[in-house]
This record gives structure tokens, sequence and C-alpha cells, in this order.
């Protein structure tokens, strides 16, 4: 992956010594929480749940915030889980994970594999499996507030710990939000999260502006007239309609997009008829648009829109094409400043092991709620990647081919390093707020 240098902004000498300080004590327990990690990890692993059924997830999780001296906030925007540990005097810090699974049939071949299954929003039964890595996620967190918990004589302020719910259907965070989130929490002076990438296990990497994409899905619906097979003549056919339509829309990318611009249109799925010898009437296309800017994202609809009815106008069609929005992520646009302050606090600790990321198309809506408080916030990468494995792909020139990306369905992250670089950077990060402030004559909560 090329990376792209990036200028950091230290924090001020007394206050980095003091976080400096905080860090090394803090992570001296690491040895004492990472069995159970280890375990609890394996068992979210195994036992999955989709987005907004998040039930046994959420349970584990409140129990162990609890368990930690949290105060805690259950069933938020329906499963999500707030902790809240105030410290003393000091600034606020969000620290997010996600808890939900996918509806993909696990394929990792690992002993402890998901077997689980559950009925989806159609009704239909479908495999379920934590192939994005949000139990990692979930178990990095976790291990953070015990960690922070439990040295609370080396910073001050106020921790809130969230699990959100349904982060793969793009509405959990929102649904927090509109469940009075603002009410239960203090406003955060900064919001952290973190997600498995295709890198190295053991690596970090930080990246400022726009990181991930903006997500549109789209279900356009296209009538035509249907009739025998045999007598096409008497048709207006969809199938060769969408055919059309496809073929259009992948031009509008590189005919209509600057090349300075990052883009992406694909077709996912064309639904049509149900016989070899029946031209039905209508044909259903889902499209997946990702863009990094809201100029760019307007020219993608409009070219959409555009062609689509173009098309249908030039067959001929009975009736308008239908359109419909779902299913979308805000860009994870990471504020200068903050992502400056947490690379320069990976870079003390981590060393070489911190570096610069580039953009990645994926989505997000973690920020929709740093975006709610009007607060800053930044979203890093941690590597999940066996290193030799992914030092055989890079020298074959097959990092593509070898190396599966999340949602795939033999994806897994190797549980160690990847579980204590996770745990590491949200400790680092918090404590780039938390551990640089004056430790003396303070009281604690």
């Amino acid at each position: 992956m090329d990376t792209v240098t990036i200028t950091t902004v230290p924090v001020p000498g007394e206050a980095a010594a003091h976080a400096a300080h905080a860090v090394q004590a803090v992570l001296e327990a690491l040895p004492d929480v990472r069995g159970w990690q280890e375990d609890f990890y394996r068992d979210v692993h195994a036992h999955p749940e989709l987005s907004h059924r998040e039930y046994k997830t959420a349970k584990k999780v409140a129990g162990r915030l609890d368990s930690f001296g949290y105060h805690v906030h259950e069933g938020i925007g329906g499963t999500g889980v707030v902790g809240i540990l105030r410290n003393g005097d000091g600034p606020v810090v969000l620290l997010r994970a996600e808890m939900d699974a996918l509806p993909v049939l696990e394929a990792t071949g690992l002993p402890y594999s998901s077997t689980v299954t559950d009925t989806d929003s159609h009704g239909n039964e479908v495999p379920v499996a934590h192939v994005c890595g949000h139990d990692m996620h979930t178990t990095c967190l976790l291990g953070a507030a015990q960690l922070l918990a439990d040295s609370r004589e080396h910073w001050n302020g106020t921790l809130v710990a969230l699990f959100q719910p349904a982060e793969e259907v793009g509405d959990g965070a929102r649904r927090m939000i509109d469940d009075n989130l603002a009410a239960i929490i203090p406003r955060p002076d900064v919001a952290l999260a973190q997600h498995n990438y295709q890198l190295p296990a053991g690596l970090v990497g930080t990246r400022p502006g726009p990181a991930l994409a903006i997500a549109d899905n789209m279900r356009i619906t296209v009538h035509g007239r249907g009739g025998p097979g045999s007598m096409p003549h008497t048709t207006i056919d969809p199938v060769a309609l969408a055919a059309m339509i496809v073929v259009r829309l992948h031009t509008v990318v590189s005919r209509e997009v600057p090349p300075s611009e990052t883009a992406v249109l694909t077709v996912g799925s064309i639904r049509a008829g149900n016989k070899s010898n029946v031209i039905p009437d209508r044909a259903v296309l889902e499209l997946n648009i990702r863009s990094y800017s809201d100029h760019t994202r307007k020219t993608l609809l409009d070219a959409i829109y555009r062609i689509v009815a173009a098309e249908c106008q030039a067959s001929a069609c009975p009736r308008d094409p239908e359109f419909i929005l779902f299913d979308q992520f805000p860009l994870t646009d990471n504020d200068e400043a903050t992502t400056s302050r947490v690379a320069d606090a990976f870079t003390s600790f981590f060393g070489d092991r911190a570096q610069s990321i580039n953009q990645v198309p994926a989505s997000e809506d973690f920020s929709d709620i740093p975006n709610a408080f009007g607060t800053p916030y930044t979203y890093w990468g941690i590597g999940c990647i066996d290193p030799d494995t992914y030092r055989k792909a890079a020298d074959a020139g097959r990092i593509a081919q070898d190396i599966p990306a999340p949602h795939a369905p033999n994806f897994a992250p190797v549980i160690q390093p990847t579980c204590d670089t996770g745990t590491q950077a949200l400790v680092v990060a918090a404590l780039a707020w938390l551990g640089g402030r004056d430790q003396q004559n303070r009281g604690v909560d």
C-alpha cells in the first residue's frame, strides 16, 4: 500500500510527558486482560448476531462494563450499550465499537467458526458470521475500558465507551442519536474509533481528511411489457433494457467524474423473470455508489437518473422507472488536528508500526455520532492479517487475490497481535486527551 506523509501536531511538551507516562502505566496490566479478551473474542465470533438483533452480545458487553465500574445504559437505539466512567475534571473522550455481524456463510475453517443461522428482514433463513471484524473491535474496546478503569490514578476526565448496533445497515448510529443519546452521555470533546484493515497485524494507520466514502445503495425498477419468448416483437423486454442501462452506467465514472476524484458505481444485482421462454414485465437493478464529496455524489446520482430515464424512453416503456435509496452511509472525514494528535501519540508508542494509510472506498456510520454533537473525530485502521501471510502475498504481487477483504466468507483477523494492538491503540489515543493533564491534587469520582 502506498503511503502519504502527514504533518503531526505534537501534544504540548508537559502534557505529552504526562500522557506518555500514563500510557506505560495503564498498559502494564495488558497481560492480565489478554486471557479473557481472547476467550471473549472467540465466544462472540462463534455466536454472531445480525444488525438490530445484537441482544446476547449487548448483554455480554453490558455485564463486562458493569463489572469494571462503569455506569451502564442499555437498549439505546434498540441494542446499543454505553458505559460512562467519570474520573474527576477533564476532557470527555468517546470510544466507539460496533457489535453486528453479516448474513454470510463463514468459510474460515477456524475451530470457533460460526454455524449460526437466523431469519433476515425478508423472512429468509440466512447464515450469520462476523466476517467484518466487529467482534474484534468490541473485544478491543472492552479491554481498553478495563485497563483505564483499573488505573484511574493515571488519568483524569470522563471516558464514554459506546457499543453501537447495526453499523452494517448504516442506521445504528443514527438510531442511538434519535433515542436521546445526547441526554444520556456528556458531550464528547473528541470521538475515536478504529477498524480492521488489510494490513499486517501489529500496524496502525491514520489519515486526515476524507478517509471512508459516502455510500448510497439504490434499487431501480424498470417496467416493460411481458409476453412469450417466441414473440419478442409483441413485448417491451425489460431484460434487454436492463442490459443497456448497465452498460451505460459503467461509463459514468470513467466519462463524467474527473480523474482526480475517486468514485465507484457498481451494479450488484439484476433480477428479472422466472422462465427462459417468458419475457417478464419488469426488471430490478440494485446499485452501490461510493464518493468522497457531495459534488461527486450529485454527479453520480444525476447521471443514474438521466441514463435510466433516457433508456426507458428509448424502449417506449409503459411506466416511468422507480428509484429507491436505502442503506446510506455518511462521509468519514477525519478532523485534521485530532488525527495529527492521535498520529503523534501512535508514533510515540508504536514507532515505525504507526503509518499513514490511503483512502478506502468502504463506508461507515460512526461519524453520525460526533457530527450530531459537533465533536471532532478521527477513525484509524489496525492491521489484522498474519504478517507472514501478508508478506508472502505482497512478494508475489497477490495481495488482492490472497488476502481476504472484510465481508469475504474467509475473512477473520488473526487474534494476536491484532487484539493487543487494537487495545493499545484505543488506550494510547484516549490518553492523548485524558492523560495529558496535571495529575496532582485532583478528586476521583
